[in-house]
């Protein structure tokens, strides 16, 4: 825990010296000296010191140290910013134009729509994991850190790491404010439900992974994998898949893709995803469907088995449609 600035969601200045002497936080001697320089890294568990830091500043409000605390925070806003453009709504996951996005206006939407492309719930309304109102309306989901994974801090409008549009991920190098504490704005209330943070869902751990949160470098998942067919169904499903013919040459192929979830490793995956977009490139090369139809519903079905490997999944499909349209598929000719 440490001291967040009276009535303000952010950590007073630093002192005097370190103000006059600018150095980084590692080797301040403020410290060791008791003093809350340099913000969260001032961080601390010792009651004694903390009972002198709110002794002498009343008014201090408390922010809590993400990463010591292997905390992972989701921070859903709700400004009022235009809607972006659909690719920058849920970062690396294409959203098909089929799909309406009327309504669509914050945080608590972009995320319940990455949870039901998962087939989760949604974690604003997770009960069983602490979550805090914050005084603007928005939310704070606190998760603790998957077990052998750390993930890093992003805002949801970031262009280069994200996790979906209005949602700021709270994690190492950050902190939160704690429940309870005022600032001019309101008060940071916990919502009815579970009062601690409960283990962070692996669908959301997964993703976070797939947007390039991992700290330092990559950690190898964990073997367990969530079960594909329904969610793949529905993945496909959702990217525009029907029952036309061109769907039910295609819907095998990517139902055998999606499977792939079933085990991190030797399921042939590559060569099942490049079979399909073989096909799906030779569909659209025939004018069976369009060429963004089949990416986007190749990467959704790729998305199910293999969420963290999203560069690689681009690559194979690429390459596979680009193949696939020098053979154009026509239906007509079959059978």
């Amino acid at each position: 825990m440490h001291p967040l600035a009276p009535g303000r969601k952010t950590p007073p200045a630093n002192c005097p010296a370190c103000q006059a002497n600018a150095h980084a936080a590692d080797a301040c001697q403020c410290h060791a000296a008791g003093r809350w320089c340099h913000g969260f890294h001032a961080a601390t568990l010792d009651p004694d010191l903390l009972d002198a830091w709110w002794k002498t500043n009343p008014g201090f409000g408390a922010g809590v140290a993400c990463g010591p605390a292997r905390l992972v925070v989701l921070d859903v806003d709700t400004h009022t910013d235009a809607v972006p453009a659909r690719d920058r709504i849920l970062p690396g996951i294409p959203i098909h134009q089929d799909v309406p996005l009327e309504g669509l206006a914050s945080g608590y939407h972009s995320l319940a729509l990455l949870a039901a492309l998962h087939q989760a719930d949604d974690p604003t309304t997770d009960t069983g994991t602490l979550r805090v109102r914050t005084p603007s309306g928005g939310l704070h989901i606190w998760y603790l850190d998957h077990a052998g994974l750390e993930f890093t801090c992003s805002t949801g409008s970031s262009s280069t790491r994200a996790l979906a549009w209005q949602v700021d991920v709270r994690a190492h190098g950050g902190f939160i404010v704690a429940p309870g504490t005022t600032t001019h704005t309101g008060t940071y209330d916990p919502l009815p439900g579970a009062k601690t943070p409960a283990p962070l869902p692996q669908w959301l751990s997964d993703n976070l992974v797939r947007t390039g949160h991992l700290k330092d470098k990559p950690v190898p998942l964990p073997t367990v994998q969530p079960a594909a067919p329904p969610r793949a169904r529905q993945a496909v499903l959702a990217a525009g898949g029907g029952r036309t013919g061109a769907n039910r040459l295609l819907e095998p192929l990517l139902q055998d893709v999606a499977n792939c979830a079933a085990a991190p490793e030797g399921t042939g995956f590559t060569g099942k995803l490049n079979r399909a977009a073989f096909t799906a490139g030779g569909l659209a090369a025939a004018g069976h469907l369009t060429h963004t139809e089949a990416e986007q519903t190749l990467l959704a079905a790729a998305l199910a088995a293999r969420p963290a490997r999203d560069r690689h999944n681009r690559t194979v499909i690429r390459a596979g449609l680009a193949a696939g349209a020098r053979r154009p598929l026509h239906l007509e000719a079959r059978g």
